[in-house]
């Protein structure tokens, strides 16, 4: 997961708790990002510094406010999402490392992984993309298993702990490439496969536009298999036992949660949409939804991360699993190639080669 690959931080975040972009986001992807059980405050924010937690609305001891009463648009949320996301990324894959892995893909805090659901098929030979990716687990489980994969994230310092990983296992260590998951650097029809787990698709504020840009990039009849938190999750504090099965917030509020400096600086930023509008976005991207996969809490899943919990899990669905297809009637819309290569890199369009994946010969593990 990007997010827990990219849900979501001591790094984790807001009610989701997913990884973002960047993550993506959590938690990438990317993850799934992953929650932390260290200090939750009502609405499951957990401070990336010391301090009391935050109330909606108000500010914490450390300045910083936090809240659903500010409408943030895209850029902002870019802005925002990349810096909490490089300066969280050392601390997060510290906490969370061992429950993602160096080479899985696990799509969401339930711990269900691609090898128990087989989500994305045979991969064996094909071009695979994964968006929001984290320390890029994903790719490399893709990678492991025949997959010509690159992997993007919003954050250069998310890219670099994947460079960190790679530098000391074997196995192969995909293409990484830095850029905003909503403008994506490739021609169209580039990919048989794309995929997140829990990586940007709540970092983004245009989630309709997100799946546009993954849409003209797959091929027609590609497959696009994305995880996010589950929609209802929205209106539930993020706590754990009782009091975190009490819905709080309206799940129709598609306020985005926030939080800003002491300067009114915004520091972080998550969006929300109902099934409903992920139904209809996916729609009006040319895409058909094959199915929506809600996994339900393994028994073996003991863990207890804020409102991430067996109790809630038994409950309520806490990830939501859209798998899709283009259609071959999907209209590609312009892409807007501004990315920046992680190293090595020219600056040219056609800066990643699928049909030759580098050959990485890493050092011994220290």
């Amino acid at each position: 997961m990007s997010a827990p690959h990219e849900s979501e931080t001591d790094t984790t975040r807001a009610r989701h708790d997913v990884r973002p972009e960047g993550a993506s986001a959590p938690l990438s992807p990317a993850a799934p990002g992953h929650p932390d059980n260290d200090g939750p405050d009502d609405r499951g924010r957990t401070p990336a510094t010391p301090g009391t937690p935050a109330t909606p609305g108000t500010s914490d001891a450390t300045g910083v406010g936090a809240g659903y009463d500010r409408e943030v648009n895209a850029t902002e949320t870019v802005t925002a999402n990349r810096h909490w996301w490089d300066d969280e990324a050392s601390t997060y894959y510290e906490e969370h490392g061992a429950f993602l892995g160096d080479a899985d893909l696990v799509w969401g805090p339930e711990g269900v992984t691609e090898a128990q659901l087989g989500l994305l098929g045979d991969v064996d030979g094909r071009r695979v993309l994964e968006f929001g990716a984290g320390a890029a687990q994903g790719a490399r489980y893709v990678a492991g298993r025949g997959g010509r994969v690159v992997a993007t994230d919003l954050s250069l310092a998310m890219l670099h702990q994947a460079e960190r990983i790679d530098a000391w296992r074997t196995g192969a260590a995909p293409p990484l490439l830095q850029c905003d998951a909503s403008a994506l650097p490739f021609p169209d029809a580039t990919f048989d496969v794309v995929f997140s787990a829990y990586g940007a698709v709540p970092f983004v504020a245009d989630g309709a536009g997100l799946l546009h840009e993954c849409a003209r990039v797959l091929v027609p009849g590609g497959l696009l298999v994305f995880s996010t938190t589950h929609p209802v999750r929205w209106a539930f504090p993020d706590v754990p036992g009782s009091e975190g099965l009490t819905a709080t917030m309206s799940y129709f509020d598609r306020t985005p949660y926030s939080e800003e400096d002491a300067n009114g600086t915004l520091v972080y930023v998550e969006h929300h949409r109902t099934l409903g509008d992920r139904v209809r976005d996916i729609a009006a991207a040319g895409l058909h939804l094959v199915d929506l996969v809600e996994p339900e809490w393994p028994e073996a899943n003991t863990e207890t991360w804020g409102g991430w919990s067996p109790l809630r899990g038994r409950l309520l669905p806490g990830t939501a699993i859209f798998v899709c297809r283009r259609l071959a009637t999907t209209r590609a819309v312009a892409p807007a190639p501004t990315a920046a290569p992680v190293a090595g890199d020219s600056g040219d369009d056609d800066r990643v080669d699928l049909a030759e994946p580098p050959d990485k010969t890493p050092p011994e593990r220290p």
